[in-house]
């Protein structure tokens, strides 16, 4: 019996470790699985580029929005504001009123001084416009006639034109006898007389008036020497 346990050939074969060849494999497939994962994670986290460009937008707007902090800069403390005691109080109003009617001063002497310029001009041209009627009447008066009612007449409305625009301020440039003045005198003539000053009026062609100190009209006339 032993003999023939002996002679019995061994056709197995040895068992190759399975488990090992298994862990292998999975470790070369997981390296495959994680890729395709973050493949996908990654499909899902692009986004289309209209949707980027506005991200960038915002977050630039953001970083101008906030002030970047310079070193030198300290917190700001806000200090309260501090309350004024009644008689600082009276004195601000006071101020107030007095700089207040000040200015109301000065705005009615400026208006009433330019209430006074336009009255004084406006009065000044419609005198003005007046003279060729006073030019017209003297010339009248200068002329003879035989008909004394007429030139009595003339005379009478002469005296009144001069008593309207004497009552208006209007007064006559004093010329024959006066030293020429460029301020009141018009020379249009000049002559030679030994009898007769330096640059004097000697001769008027036309009557020249002021209203105050304002000329209206220059008086025309003959200068001598």
């Amino acid at each position: 019996m032993t003999e023939d346990k002996k002679d019995i050939p061994q056709d197995k074969e040895p068992v190759e470790p399975i488990e090992e060849e298994q862990t292998e494999t999975a470790k070369k497939a997981e390296p495959k699985e994680k890729s395709e994962k973050t493949q996908k994670k990654e499909e899902k986290s692009e986004k289309p580029p209209i949707e980027k460009a506005k991200e960038k937008s915002k977050e630039k707007g953001r970083e101008k929005q906030a002030p970047e902090p310079s070193e030198d800069s300290e917190p700001e403390t806000k200090k309260a504001p501090e309350e004024k005691t009644p008689a600082e109080l009276l004195k601000e109003a006071n101020d107030r009123y007095l700089r207040l009617l000040a200015e109301y001063d000065n705005y009615r002497k400026r208006s009433s001084r330019e209430r006074e310029a336009l009255y004084g001009d406006t009065k000044a041209e419609i005198l003005k416009s007046f003279l060729p009627v006073y030019d017209n009447l003297e010339r009248a008066l200068k002329q003879s006639t035989e008909d004394e009612a007429y030139y009595r007449g003339v005379e009478m409305i002469m005296t009144q034109f001069n008593e309207v625009i004497s009552k208006l301020g209007v007064t006559e440039i004093e010329c024959v006898g006066k030293t020429f003045d460029p301020k009141y005198h018009n020379a249009v003539m000049h002559v030679e007389d030994e009898t007769k000053g330096e640059n004097e009026v000697v001769e008027v062609f036309q009557k020249g008036f002021q209203l105050g100190d304002r000329v209206i009209r220059f008086a025309m006339v003959k200068v001598a020497n």
